[in-house]
């Protein structure tokens, strides 16, 4: 149990803001994005929304990237089946790239930094500001 005199922190209070903002690049991210965006007190925190919305784009970025590696990947297949294999490498590269940068970002969000990522980091710095 806890001590007789802590009470528990209310949500919103910025003692919990770095968990929330570290479960925004989770594997469960777009829960916790969803969460942060829609529900009462953690909606109105700057630093909750910078992160759901640099967490939504990344995922946005991750899939287009994805999405244009498989399609490289069936053109070279279909210029030279062989061929196709060097997508492999490099979309496994690709992969750890994202781990290593979400492990980052969760880093930093339980730190409570606000760092911002290339490109995508103004785009959700602005939407945080709206």
């Amino acid at each position: 149990m806890g001590s007789p005199g802590a009470a528990p922190a209310p949500a919103g209070s910025g003692s919990s803001d770095n968990i929330i903002g570290l479960l925004c690049y989770s594997p469960v991210a777009i829960i916790a994005d969803i969460f942060v965006l829609v529900a009462e007190p953690y909606k109105n925190s700057k630093f909750l929304r910078f992160h759901a919305f640099q967490s939504l784009f990344l995922f946005a970025a991750c899939i287009v990237v994805s999405i244009g590696l498989t399609v490289i990947g069936i053109v070279l297949g279909m210029i030279a089946g062989p061929l196709a294999l060097i997508m492999f490498p490099i979309q496994m590269l690709f992969s750890l790239g994202i781990l290593i940068i979400a492990v980052m970002m969760m880093i930093k969000a339980y730190g409570m930094q606000m760092t911002q990522l290339p490109v995508i980091g103004k785009m959700a710095m602005d939407q945080a500001n709206k």
